[in-house]
């Protein structure tokens, strides 16, 4: 079977997974399964938001789109977010109502756009849940390098983040290993025909709450200083690790949980997540070692409309809101369309 083939295959197992799960059943045998735990909201008792504050920030060009991640250039202002279904990459520019398409659907043979991040150096990184992820100058939408997860076992390149040396970290869900891509192994891959092979950097199996095997498992990821947080979307526990030593440990949560997290965000001790099947954006204060923290502040709102991830942008937050359970990868139905991203006030 060609490798085309086989990433079709794994994808379209993958939203039967998805679907499966969102209706309470077991996961699908072929695709690797999903989180089957009970829906829940962050317990809290913190007071929840319940007047909405989401307008609609700017729209996408694509009926189609259902988008997952978000990237704001740190540079120019400019915001990218990525299609789970076809793989595109849209661009808004700052102060604009409606994005452009960047990449279009299927650019380099690419089947998703999961997570998404530009770094300072004006790349965006672009993971492909099946494959690995993409390196392109935003300036020229030229691929600079191609980071290919090894083997052929299942996997599912989900978020990444970048710290401030200008390593990329990665999740996989279901190999349950962070990956990294240092600056160097960018450069080198760029200058010798540009494809490289991931290389897991740290190793949670064995850490994580006990599950079923192939469960979705490590989502969202975010960097601070000197160490990377990263969810358990189907434990619900949030882990911190230390790029010094190396140490993984978990996060003690007050007050709630993050059973569905997806997205994270982090500006200083300030913790943003997003909990997709809840339709809930929560935030969380960190400890100064960032061993603790505590809920702050939650908005659950059918508005939100299954948000995957989010960023901090000019002061406020912006949330993608990826109708998955609308005819996309969590269950049958008709999106509302256009597509959109929320900005999120009071949160």
């Amino acid at each position: 079977m060609s490798r085309s083939i086989q990433r079709r295959t794994f994808l379209t197992a993958t939203a039967a997974a998805i679907a499966a799960t969102a209706a309470g059943a077991p996961p699908a045998s072929a695709a690797p399964g999903l989180s089957t735990a009970p829906v829940s909201t962050p317990r809290s008792s913190t007071r929840h938001i319940s007047t909405p504050r989401i307008s609609t920030a700017f729209e996408l060009p694509d009926d189609r789109a259902y988008p997952e991640g978000i990237a704001a250039d740190p540079r120019t202002g400019a915001l990218y977010v990525g299609s789970y279904t076809t793989g595109a990459v849209y661009r808004a520019a700052p102060g604009r109502r409606a994005a452009e398409t960047f990449l279009p659907p299927g650019a380099d043979g690419r089947n998703t756009a999961n997570g998404l991040k530009v770094d300072g150096s004006g790349r965006l990184w672009v993971t492909d849940s099946t494959a690995g992820v993409a390196v392109y100058d935003v300036r020229t939408r030229t691929l600079l390098a191609r980071f290919d997860v090894p083997g052929d076992a299942p996997r599912f390149v989900n978020d990444l983040a970048i710290a401030a040396d200008g390593s990329a970290y990665l999740t996989d869900s279901v190999r349950e290993v962070v990956y990294r891509v240092t600056p160097a192994e960018l450069a080198r891959a760029a200058a010798h025909g540009g494809r490289a092979t991931l290389t897991p950097a740290y190793d949670f199996g064995g850490i994580l709450a006990p599950h079923p095997a192939g469960t979705f498992t490590l989502n969202g990821i975010a960097a601070g200083d000197r160490c990377l947080f990263t969810v358990d979307m189907t434990g619900g526990a949030l882990y911190r690790v230390d790029l010094i030593t190396g140490r993984i440990r978990q996060v003690a949560l007050h007050g709630g949980d993050l059973v569905n997290g997806d997205g994270l965000e982090l500006v200083g001790t300030t913790l943003w997540a997003a909990l997709n099947r809840t339709d809930t954006i929560t935030r969380w204060r960190l400890s100064p070692d960032g061993t603790a923290a505590r809920l702050e502040r939650s908005l659950t709102d059918p508005a939100l409309q299954i948000p995957t991830t989010l960023v901090r942008h000019d002061g406020r937050t912006l949330v993608v809101r990826s109708q998955f359970d609308k005819g996309g990868p969590m269950g049958p139905g008709t999106p509302e369309t256009p597509f959109t991203v929320a900005w999120v006030r009071g949160i």
